[in-house]
């Protein structure tokens, strides 16, 4: 072999040989951006730690109420208002386990609790949110229950006026007696004058004293920019296009009431018409049998 293939020979081997060591001393480096994560011996990730801790987080009574389905006419009272005794003057005496139920609205242990019994329990839940209603009713009637009411007003939660003339007109609830278990409530309009059912069944079962007589027209003077003209349109019958007068009506009405009056199996003596008769009278007539 000569000088010349020995030197070529001796280049490529060392040539393979530093690419080698190259490749060897990259595979130890390690990136210097990289830190590794030390294992959490939870097995929980941050996220699932904050989900737990929003869990223990409890729902208060009132805002949890006023969100269940069918409650939407209820706005949330404020505790402050709940907590001044002047407020509840009266309701001691037409709610049953009240101290009970008054706890339960406000998040509040009561002493005792433990040793009631399962349907007692239940009778605590209901009482409470007959409470709250009753609650709820005179506090709606105060500058801050008119203002949360408000809100709801222009956002149409209390729905709208199904009178086609009132063109969607947004109502507010109303109980026909303050007295409890008399009357659901109903919604008003104040374009119409007029009260409605709601259109939810949720609704049709919640009791007007709720709500009471006085909110929706204290609640109109309290806002007089919201007050609305009275709808000036009312629907006319027609028959083929011309109006139907009033009297065909009522002259249609006043045949049945006197076939409705006109004794059975009888007959009008002759000359003794209601028209030939002296003011007063009244026209003879004849059974045969």
């Amino acid at each position: 072999i000569n000088a010349e293939y020995m030197g070529h020979f001796l280049s490529v081997y060392f040539f393979f040989e530093m690419a080698a060591r190259s490749r060897g001393a990259k595979k130890g480096v390690q990136n210097p951006a990289y830190v590794p994560q030390e294992d959490d011996d939870s097995g929980l990730s941050d996220y699932d730690s904050q989900d737990e801790e929003e869990e223990e987080e409890e729902i208060p009574w009132i805002t949890w109420f006023c969100a269940l389905k069918g409650n939407e006419f209820f706005c949330e009272v404020d505790e402050e208002y709940i907590q001044d005794e002047f407020n509840l003057t009266g309701l001691a005496t037409m709610v049953p386990f009240y101290e009970y139920a008054l706890d339960m609205i406000l998040d509040l242990e009561s002493p005792g609790e433990e040793d009631l019994t399962d349907e007692q329990q239940q009778m605590v839940e209901s009482a409470a949110e007959t409470l709250y209603g009753l609650i709820h009713a005179r506090f709606i009637l105060t500058n801050r229950g008119m203002k949360l009411m408000e809100e709801k007003y222009k956002n149409t939660a209390f729905g709208r006026c199904p009178r086609v003339m009132c063109s969607g007109q947004s109502m507010l609830p109303v109980g026909q007696s303050d007295v409890m278990r008399e009357a659901s409530v109903k919604i008003f309009c104040g374009k119409c004058d007029d009260i409605y059912y709601p259109r939810s069944s949720r609704h049709k079962s919640l009791d007007g004293a709720f709500w009471g007589t006085t909110f929706p027209h204290l609640f109109l003077m309290t806002f007089p920019d919201l007050v609305v003209s009275r709808s000036k349109y009312t629907y006319v019958p027609k028959i083929y296009g011309f109006r139907v007068h009033k009297t065909a009506i009522t002259n249609k009405q006043r045949d049945e009431d006197k076939e409705q009056l006109k004794p059975v199996g009888s007959t009008a003596i002759p000359g003794t018409h209601a028209a030939n008769l002296p003011q007063g009278s009244a026209p003879m007539s004849t059974s045969f049998q």
